[in-house]
């Protein structure tokens, strides 16, 4: 398969609470199931999409979302962490606008995550 350049790269580093600027932001009906955090940033996974929320400049003041639906996803892999030097997952989605990497910290289980996808995106 061909490598192609990443749209995007997150680290999560461990679960957390539903950023409360999300709920803003939702559909009616819409449900927030889980969040993930950054060191300033935080991916929020609801029942239609990914909702990325990219905190910029240095007062944190500005936030920029970006809104992933699930429908635009086509293929998705996780590969665990190894034993020795690779202590982190990755999470890579294929999307029509292009590849999204995500790099799971030691902390976050990466069954879970692969799960949480697989939910989400195949109902």
């Amino acid at each position: 398969m061909e490598e192609n350049e990443n749209l995007f790269e997150w680290v999560f580093i461990a679960k957390c609470k539903i950023p409360e600027d999300i709920v803003d932001v939702l559909a009616p009906g819409e449900v927030a199931v889980a969040a993930y955090r950054t060191l300033r940033d935080s991916a929020t996974f609801t029942d239609k999409r990914i909702i990325i929320r990219d905190v910029q400049g240095l007062t944190g003041k500005k936030v920029e979302l970006y809104s992933i639906p699930y429908s635009s996803i086509n293929m998705w892999s996780t590969e665990s962490a190894g034993l020795l030097f690779d202590l982190s997952a990755e999470v890579e989605l294929w999307t029509k606008a292009g590849n999204m990497k995500i790099i799971l910290q030691k902390g976050v289980d990466v069954r879970e995550f692969d799960r949480l996808i697989a939910h989400c995106i195949l109902r």
